[in-house]
């Protein structure tokens, strides 16, 4: 969480070409988190977090920068569409379970790191436990001697669980039958309870023990997750992610441009956009809302909503949501440069993948400059014929370059195919300028 903008800027920039204006926002928008965090608590109380709105076209880059933060910051987060919610009384989600998500996201990430930070004392227990069914313990009665040539035996056991050499031999393990859990995530807080109540019911039919027979790599895996449920206090662990969901979750509400209502598509409106526009207000404002592990407040929980807003604009959305939403950026359309960089400066760019997944097959697929060139001009080509989709028209146009290539690439073991320009050009020259082609194929 201690990262400057300009480190959170420059991670952004491994992954997204372009946007620096979005990147900037959002970089000082989180450092601005970790500031208030230093300060004493009557300060923080009054520092609201300043909710981003993201304007720009599909595939330019929106969801990929909310993504990349997610894995960077290790803070609670989750992804939601604005359209799968609705009004309180129409068939739906209602807003309030994306704050249980994110608690279900927070508990998560708490149980993880718990994890690793008890990882030697899982381990042992996870050894201890499978040495002892593969070497059962001496009696009370056994002699000295006995004891030591055991003791000799139990640390070369030790060892040769610990390396895998044992992962094959089967042992009986006491299996404790799993309990049955319910996602609440998506219910009222009273139905939830009910539902905890019958899980609560079924885990005491179940409390028996049952003997299976398994190997040691998943006796492993089996006992592992027994041990975490065992070291781990899960009444601690719930109370560290309701803190960390309050003070530094994330929620990218995506797709918020279709509960907007335009006045070109009035006669088309859903009754229950503006309610869900509503609903969505004392969220991002601030509330308590209850979870089956307890009250959260969303006072300080960051909003970054992000739309296309091609019918719609932001204006349309009810003015007390515009206000909850004081920083805007505009993300840029992506030009065929942009489409070029895309391509070759990203970590793990499409490029890079193909090459990996093909020589699995033993082949060495090589991209020529002037190709990669070609494809960014006839992606960006295609994207101004038709519906501007920005990098995801990328995957379209490289899948049909190397359909054939990747369907015949057993023939190519141990050999290079080379990516060329005139290649790219008879693959797609023809369906790029061909307007009713480009809108089925590409």
């Amino acid at each position: 969480m201690n990262l400057t903008p300009k480190e959170i800027v420059a991670y952004l920039d491994k992954y997204v070409i372009g946007q620096n204006a979005a990147k900037k926002t959002i970089a000082l928008a989180l450092r601005t988190r970790y500031r208030r965090m230093q300060l004493d608590k009557t300060m923080q109380n009054e520092i609201m977090p300043k909710n981003i709105l993201m304007i720009g076209s599909t595939g330019v880059g929106k969801t990929e920068i909310s993504r990349r933060l997610a894995k960077m910051m290790s803070v609670p987060f989750i992804k939601v569409e604005a359209s799968k919610y609705t009004e309180v009384g129409f068939v739906g989600r209602d807003v309030e379970s994306m704050i249980r998500d994110l608690v279900v996201n927070s508990i998560s990430i708490v149980k993880a790191e718990k994890e690793e930070e008890n990882r030697d004392k899982i381990d042992n227990y996870v050894l201890n436990k499978i040495v002892e069914k593969l070497l059962p313990p001496l009696p009370k009665s056994a002699s000295e001697s006995k004891k030591d040539d055991y003791q000799r035996l139990l640390e070369s056991m030790e060892k040769k669980v610990a390396s895998g050499e044992m992962d094959d031999k089967v042992i009986e393990l006491d299996v404790a039958k799993l309990n049955i859990e319910f996602d609440d995530s998506g219910l009222p807080p009273e139905m939830a309870k009910v539902q905890e109540s019958f899980s609560k019911v079924f885990a005491s039919i179940n409390k028996e023990d049952n003997k299976k027979e398994v190997s040691v790599k998943d006796a492993k895996s089996l006992l592992r997750q027994e041990a975490a449920q065992k070291l781990l206090d899960s009444a601690s662990v719930n109370a560290e992610a309701l803190r960390r969901a309050e003070n530094g979750g994330i929620i990218f509400l995506d797709e918020i441009d279709k509960i907007a209502l335009s006045e070109k598509s009035a006669g088309r409106n859903d009754p229950s956009k503006e309610g869900v526009q509503r609903d969505l207000l004392p969220i991002v404002e601030g509330s308590s809302v209850s979870t089956k592990y307890g009250t959260i407040n969303t006072d300080h929980i960051l909003f970054i909503a992000a739309g296309a807003f091609h019918v719609s604009k932001p204006s349309d959305l009810i003015p007390e949501l515009q206000g909850r939403f004081p920083l805007r950026v505009e993300l840029e359309s992506l030009t065929e440069e942009t489409l070029y960089q895309i391509l070759t400066q990203t970590e793990n760019s499409l490029l890079r993948q193909y090459e990996a997944l093909l020589s699995v097959e033993g082949m060495k697929l090589i991209f020529e400059d002037k190709a990669v060139r070609a494809v960014a001009k006839l992606a960006h080509r295609a994207n101004e014929n038709t519906e501007d989709i920005g990098a995801r028209r990328l995957h379209t146009v490289l899948e049909n370059i190397l359909e054939e290539i990747s369907y015949d690439a057993d023939e190519y073991d141990g050999k290079e195919f080379s990516i060329t320009e005139e290649l790219v050009h008879k693959k797609l020259e023809e369906v790029v300028e061909d307007d009713d082609l480009s809108r089925y194929i590409l």
